[in-house]
C-alpha cells in the first residue's frame, strides 16, 4: 500500500455528518465566513440590495437635472427582467444608468473579493465562481466580468466566472456531492432541497447516463418552487409544505420509472452542525427559530417521509453556498483551490480545495 493511502482510505470512510468539511472530491476550507471590517460585514457591500442602491443613486443624480429615463417606478420594484430590458433596449440613457450601477457594484465587489483573499483560508485561490440570482442576468454577468478586470488591473491574478448551471438548479445539483457515490449504486437520482430566505425549491436530480464520480452530466429532472415569503408560514408549516413537495416529486419519479435513491440532500443557510442542527445564520428562514436546540430539519423530514421506495430515508444537509459551489466540481479539475460567492439577499461564500486524485477521476 502506497504511503498515505491508509489515511486517505480512513478519510473516505469517515462517518457521514451534516456540514462536513471532508467530502468525496473536495475539502471545504471555509464557508459562511462572516468577514468584517470597520464598517461591518464585508459581504453587505455585494448583494442584491447593494446593486439596487447603486442604480437608485444614479437615478437620483440624473433627476437633479432633468427626467429620469427609467421613469417613476421605484428602483426596488424593478425586476431583473425589467433591468435587463433597459440594458438591451434602444434608450441609451436608461442603458447607461444601468451600466453606471454595474460599474459601481463591480468596484465594491472587487474590494470585497480582495478582502476575502487576505483570509488565510482563502490563500492561493485560483478561481472564484459567482452564483446566486444576481448571476442569472446580463447585468450580473457584466458585473462579474468587470470585477475580474478590476482585480487584474490591481495586480490580483484570479479568475472570476459565472457558475455553470442555472443558480436555481445548481443549489439542487450540488447535493450529489455530499455523499460518496457508493450510496447511489442501483439508483438513478436523488431528491434535493434548496431553502432560502424567499423561496423553497425541491427537485429530483438525475445522475446522468455516464454516472461518472464527478457527476459531470447530472441535471434536474423535475422541480417545484414555493415562494414562502408571500405566505409567511410558521416553521412547522414550512416543513409540512416541503414534505408535500417531496412526496409529489417521488410519486412523479416512480410513475416515470425513474428510481430515486432513498436520500434527500438539503442546502440551507447558516453554519450546519454535525447533528443537522443550525448553529447560526438561519435568521432569514421562515416562521420561527431554526437555530433552536429542539429543532432539527433532517430529523423532521425523515419523520415526515420515513421511507422512499422500500428503504428508510436518509437525509444529508449542508450550507446553501457550499452546495451551490459543489455543482461546479466537474469544471474545476484544472485548478486546486477555488471558491464560490453567491449574490442574493446576502453574500454566501465557501472555499474548496480539490482532493488528491480528483483530476484522475
Amino acid at each position: 500500500m502506497a504511503k498515505g493511502s491508509s489515511k486517505h482510505h480512513e478519510e473516505v470512510n469517515a462517518p457521514l455528518a451534516h456540514g462536513a468539511s471532508l467530502l468525496p472530491l473536495v475539502t471545504i476550507d471555509d464557508y459562511n465566513n462572516e468577514l468584517r471590517d470597520k464598517n461591518g460585514f464585508v459581504g453587505d457591500n455585494a448583494n442584491k440590495k447593494t446593486f439596487q442602491q447603486k442604480l437608485d443613486d444614479w437615478r437620483k443624480r440624473v433627476r437633479k437635472f432633468g427626467d429620469d429615463p427609467i421613469g417613476k417606478v421605484a428602483t426596488e420594484k424593478l425586476s431583473k427582467k425589467k433591468i435587463e430590458a433597459l440594458l438591451k433596449g434602444d434608450d441609451m440613457e436608461a442603458a447607461a444608468l444601468v451600466m453606471g450601477a454595474v460599474e459601481d457594484f463591480s468596484q465594491d465587489f472587487a474590494k470585497v473579493i480582495a478582502k476575502f483573499l487576505k483570509d488565510e483560508r482563502w490563500s492561493k485561490t485560483e478561481r472564484i465562481v459567482v452564483g446566486g440570482g444576481f448571476r442569472q442576468s446580463r447585468f450580473g454577468e457584466l458585473a462579474i466580468a468587470r470585477t475580474m478586470i478590476l482585480l487584474k488591473a490591481d495586480g490580483i491574478n484570479i479568475e472570476v466566472v459565472p457558475i455553470a448551471h442555472h443558480p436555481d438548479e445548481a443549489g439542487l445539483i450540488g447535493s450529489v456531492h455530499l455523499m460518496p457515490p457508493w450510496m447511489f449504486k442501483g439508483y438513478e437520482a436523488i431528491l434535493a432541497v434548496d431553502i432560502g430566505g424567499t423561496n423553497v425549491r425541491a427537485g429530483v436530480v438525475e445522475f446522468g447516463k455516464e454516472k461518472s464520480p464527478d457527476f459531470a452530466d447530472a441535471g434536474v429532472w423535475d422541480s417545484a418552487i414555493w415562494r414562502h415569503a408571500d405566505d409567511e408560514p410558521s416553521r412547522s408549516a414550512t416543513v409540512e409544505r416541503l414534505a408535500t413537495m417531496l412526496r409529489n416529486l417521488i410519486e412523479k419519479a416512480e410513475k416515470a420509472n425513474l428510481k430515486p435513491a432513498p436520500i434527500i440532500g438539503i442546502a440551507c443557510p447558516g453554519i450546519i452542525k454535525a447533528d443537522g442542527s443550525i448553529e447560526r445564520g438561519g435568521q432569514n428562514l421562515p416562521g420561527g427559530n431554526w437555530e433552536s436546540d429542539s429543532f432539527n430539519l433532517p430529523l423532521a423530514l425523515m419523520k415526515a417521509i420515513p421511507e422512499i421506495g422500500d428503504h428508510s430515508t436518509f437525509v444529508m444537509m449542508h450550507n446553501d453556498a457550499v452546495v451551490q459551489g459543489l455543482s461546479q466540481i466537474p469544471f474545476m479539475k484544472d485548478v486546486s483551490r477555488w471558491a464560490v460567492l453567491t449574490i442574493g439577499t446576502g453574500l454566501g461564500n465557501a472555499h474548496f480545495t480539490n482532493r488528491e486524485g480528483m483530476k484522475a477521476r
